[in-house]
């Protein structure tokens, strides 16, 4: 005991460093975990998963996942049409890094898609793995 009053500030640097190794995965079971694209195409297969691109209409344009439908971050909320009427669906949510789809999935989350995740990596982890990727004219 006398050891930890004398070193506190090592103590303290300890709880803090230690603080700082489980803030990661924290954040990240908070969000949802993300899916990986071997999760994602397992999902589109056998549960029928959507993937919905949410990059916005030129980025969708100049490339995107094969069979992924586009809605714009900034028209979650407003674009109820395009998203499936069977809310138990799960939804693969994906951008160009994988950086917007956690916010959008969280979004989805709230709106009663209790089974939209993120795709880890997004659209470039797509193209890594040599999956189909398409363009729009």
């Amino acid at each position: 005991m006398n050891f930890l009053i004398e070193n506190w500030y090592l103590v303290l640097a300890a709880l803090v460093s230690g603080g700082l190794l489980l803030w990661p995965s924290l954040v990240r079971g908070a969000a949802g975990a993300a899916v990986s694209t071997a999760e994602a195409v397992r999902l589109v297969n056998r549960e029928k998963a959507v993937l919905l691109d949410i990059s916005e209409p030129a980025e969708y344009a100049a490339a995107h996942v094969a069979g992924a439908k586009n809605l714009p971050l900034g028209s979650i909320e407003a674009g109820a049409k395009q998203l499936p009427a069977n809310k138990s669906l799960p939804i693969v949510v994906l951008c160009a890094t994988g950086a917007r789809a956690g916010r959008a999935a969280g979004m989805l989350r709230k709106l009663g898609y209790e089974k939209a995740q993120p795709l880890a990596g997004g659209l470039a982890a797509w193209r890594e793995a040599n999956l189909p990727v398409e363009k729009t004219a």
